[in-house]
């Protein structure tokens, strides 16, 4: 086993996500006897200047990005991305040395879980952007990115991801558990109690903040990014009718395996309701309130639809909508009854940072040559290393 000897060894995880907020750094701890333990240090997460952001948002739309900007991008991010490790270390009272490896995501700007043809082949891709060479060449750290592509490469659609650091950590013997991750896109992951891998569900449901973000960027003209605590949504009223009509997007009635991002819920998606509301002469209040609740409402009839499996009692949020208390209240309000809804700060994981964790986890098992996707989780036909390394100086 790598890092064998130690009684622990330092990880840094980093994450950029669809909501294209800005980079989380998680400084962890990784601990394994007959099991693995995670423990978080620090965590930072550095906000994109504006003009970052917005290039990187041109990106993901295909009428917009340009092929000298996306490799232009890539490196830069890996610049960004290795400006993150350097503060999250010194945050964390940390040296360089001190850290084993850095595990990125880095930055999706396309992913394409079904095939489209090219000439007569049908192919499945994804892109992650922000270059490991150069955050291991900036850091002199062990980089290890790019995990979506070998998932896909066996039949899987790349993601989610998340899952098979739920299963490994927080499955529970007695207990049924839904764990929701809400950042751009809304992800879950089932764990029935007692569940073995192939009992494990999880898909993306369909949109998280992405379509809120737009709203809340349109009401306040460009004053704000994202409905802070769902202030705006919090003073309006969810328009039935309209709502009835959102939930009738054929991606809601897919079957899993399935996953999801800008292409489908991105900007083109959020005008075209922004549009919708303004013919149908919604206030802005009430359509931010709408769409927020079209993001609980397709996370709770998912949960729904898997009480009868394997007695679902608790259900725990991560990401950025957990900071949002209109959608938390939302989502409470809609649960079966018996079933509570938390934090997975409860669980000892910062909701904030979960994510940039889970992929220090998946790099360590990486580096460790072992499997690391789900299967049960992202169509693939076999369980496989997914990742890429990038060695440290």
């Amino acid at each position: 086993m790598m890092f064998s000897g130690k009684e622990f060894c330092y990880a840094i995880g980093l994450m950029s996500g669809t909501s294209v907020d800005g980079i989380d750094a998680a400084v962890v701890k990784i601990y394994e006897n007959d099991d693995i333990r995670m423990e978080l240090v620090h965590f930072d997460s550095i906000q994109y200047e504006a003009a970052i952001r917005n290039a990187i948002l041109a990106l993901c739309n295909p009428k917009q990005a340009r092929i000298e900007m996306i490799s232009g991008m890539n490196m830069l991010l890996g610049e960004l991305f290795s400006d993150a490790v350097r503060k999250v270390i010194q945050d964390a009272g940390l040296q360089p040395e001190d850290i084993s490896f850095i595990s990125s995501h880095g930055q999706t700007i396309f992913h394409q879980p079904e095939p489209q043809l090219i000439g007569k082949h049908p192919v499945t891709s994804t892109l992650q952007i922000g270059d490991i060479s150069m955050i291991a060449e900036r850091t002199g750290i062990t980089t290890v990115g790019d995990f979506r592509t070998r998932d896909m490469a066996v039949g899987g659609q790349g993601a989610p991801l998340v899952p098979y650091a739920d299963y490994l950590l927080f499955r529970h013997r007695e207990v049924g558990r839904v764990l929701v991750n809400i950042g751009g896109i809304s992800n879950l992951t089932v764990l029935p109690a007692n569940a073995e891998e192939s009992d494990v569900l999880a898909y993306d449901t369909g949109p998280g903040n992405m379509i809120i973000d737009y709203f809340a960027n349109q009401i306040t003209h460009g004053k704000r990014s994202f409905d802070q605590d769902g202030r705006i949504a919090s003073a309006g009223k969810v328009h039935g009718p309209w709502l009835e009509e959102l939930l009738r997007e054929p991606y809601y009635s897919q079957t899993p395996p399935k996953s999801t991002g800008r292409e489908l819920f991105g900007e083109v998606y959020a005008r075209k309701l922004w549009d919708e509301a303004n013919r149908l002469g919604i206030s802005e209040e009430d359509r931010i309130a709408t769409v927020t609740t079209l993001t609980a409402k397709t996370i709770t009839n998912e949960i729904d639809r898997h009480m009868a499996k394997g007695s679902i009692r608790e259900v725990y949020i991560s990401g950025g909508g957990s900071n949002n208390s209109f959608l938390m209240k939302q989502i409470e309000s809609a649960l079966p009854n018996g079933v509570t809804l938390r934090r997975m700060d409860e669980l000892g994981v910062s909701a904030d940072a979960k994510e940039a964790m889970v992929f220090a986890l998946l790099g360590y098992q990486y580096l460790n040559k072992r499997t690391n996707n789900l299967p049960s989780a992202t169509g693939a036909t076999k369980k496989v290393m997914m990742g890429k390394v990038a060695w440290g100086s």
